[in-house]
Order: structure tokens, then sequence, then C-alpha cells
């Protein structure tokens, strides 16, 4: 797992390459939460091939710290098997997920 960070404009993007598993969830959640803040935190999970119920956790985690500090966080372009695993779990109803970084970003904006 590799997890890049990038801002723009005043948003946190964290770009994921790799598993989301138990092996990799401590060092996600290690670079993902302390860029929750005000603004908005994107996490791009477009070449993110594989997530488990730890990894399931950590983006939990790090969207309820930005709702509890008032902050946006969304998810962007899943693939099909990443989407079905928070479809079947239920986290596509707790976590805005959007199909782009560019829309989660318009999103955030507006």
């Amino acid at each position: 797992m590799q997890i890049t960070t990038a801002k723009t404009g005043e948003h946190m993007v964290a770009i994921f390459s790799g598993r989301l598993d138990t092996a990799t969830a401590p060092a996600a959640e290690e670079t993902l939460l302390p860029l929750i803040g005000k603004n908005a935190v994107i996490a791009d999970l477009a070449e993110v091939a594989y997530v488990s119920s730890a990894g399931l956790r950590v983006l939990l985690k790090a969207a309820k710290q930005a709702r509890e500090a008032g902050a946006k966080f969304a998810l962007c372009g899943l693939r099909q098997p990443v989407l079905e695993v928070f479809e079947i779990s239920g986290f596509d109803r707790v976590m805005q997920i959007f199909p782009s970084r560019d829309a989660a970003l318009a999103s955030a904006i507006g």
C-alpha cells in the first residue's frame, strides 16, 4: 500500500494504491487521520484493488472524525469490486462516494 497526499486548493487528497487490508490499515490510519481538519479530505481509491474490514474501519474512523470536526470526507474512484464491498457492508450509505476525484472536489467546494 502506498499513500501520497496532495493539496488541491484548500482541500487534501489522499491517493491510495494497492491493498487496504489488515497489514496496511495502521499505516493508512497514520497518514489519513492527521489530514482531517476544517477543510475537505478526499480519499482517492482508484488504484485500490482490495479493501478488507480493517480498511473499512480506517475509512469509517476518518469519516467520523471529519464529521466531528465539521469537515467533509469523501471517497472517489472506487473500482467495481471495491465498490461492491462498500455496498454489501452498507458503508455506501454512511460515506459520500464519487466516481471521480473531480466530482468529489466539486462537491467539497460547493
